[in-house]
């Protein structure tokens, strides 16, 4: 991790794609202008650009944006995970996401991805022992994009959250890497539990539109949940479910289901 991060300090080719992009953005759409300039090209870093969009999108009058910004900024530097995992997050957008061809539109226009930096920064804000402020940053989250990720949850890297309306994900859900999922699921409770009560998604995982993942229950690395499933029971690895409440219909179809993003039952 430590050689990754210097190799990045020197050469950072997802930023460069990023910037790249912007000033062919601003000499192909002028009035964009102000909103890339102050977005992206003011800056000389991801961290950077990163800290503003957030501050700038969770500021309201009780919290204003410069010292949210100075929030942000403390946190990317005191925790270079963070900017990583950013990066990998926009790869996988850009990967999955058939809308996305481009590694600028998360930064500026896909609030599911601008969602998930904020709760990563909630999540550093509660690790350091700041919950008060994790919660506002929660709270502002669901009220701005419309997903709400306790603070507590544990989120990997390459996160791809399509349209992402409608996300409630609990305080002591466990996320994997590179785990795909689309808009209205929930990995939430089953009832008044206060200790270990969240789903845990493993690597790879796909989760379609309006699943919901109740309660301590493990689904397995690269399985897929159907859209509109109700999961109750724990998935074995490399398995399809769906239903209410979901049953194994299937394998899995592909050794990487969150990146081929194929949700149709049958089709291998």
């Amino acid at each position: 991790m430590a050689g990754t991060r210097a190799q990045l300090s020197e050469f950072d080719p997802v930023w460069r794609q990023i910037t790249t992009e912007a000033q062919a953005a601003v000499k192909d759409e002028p009035l964009l202008g102000g909103l890339v300039h102050s977005s992206i090209l003011h800056y000389d870093n991801i961290e950077a650009a990163l800290a503003y969009r957030i501050s700038l999108k969770l500021a309201s009058s009780e919290m204003p944006e410069q010292i949210l910004r100075e929030i942000c900024d403390w946190a990317y530097r005191s925790d270079p995970d963070l900017a990583l995992a950013a990066r990998a997050d926009i790869v996988a957008v850009n990967d999955r996401d058939p809308a996305c061809d481009r590694y600028i539109l998360p930064m500026l226009f896909f609030k599911g991805f601008q969602a998930v930096q904020a709760y990563r920064v909630a999540h550093w804000l509660w690790c350091e022992g700041r919950h008060d402020m994790g919660r506002f940053f929660q709270m502002r989250a669901s009220e701005v994009f419309g997903v709400d990720i306790h603070p507590a949850a544990r989120i990997g890297m390459g996160i791809m959250i399509d349209h992402a309306h409608s996300i409630v994900i609990g305080e002591t859900a466990v996320v994997g890497d590179n785990v795909s999922m689309l808009h209205s699921v929930t990995l939430g409770g089953t009832g008044k539990e206060e200790e270990d009560r969240h789903p845990k998604i493993g690597d790879g995982v796909l989760i379609g539109a309006g699943a919901k993942v109740l309660g301590n229950i493990k689904v397995g690395r690269c399985s897929r949940i159907a859209a509109g499933s109700v999961v109750l029971e724990e998935v074995p690895p490399c398995k399809t479910v769906a239903g209410v409440p979901a049953r194994i219909v299937g394998e899995a179809g592909c050794d990487q289901p969150s990146v081929s993003m194929n949700q149709l039952l049958g089709v291998r």
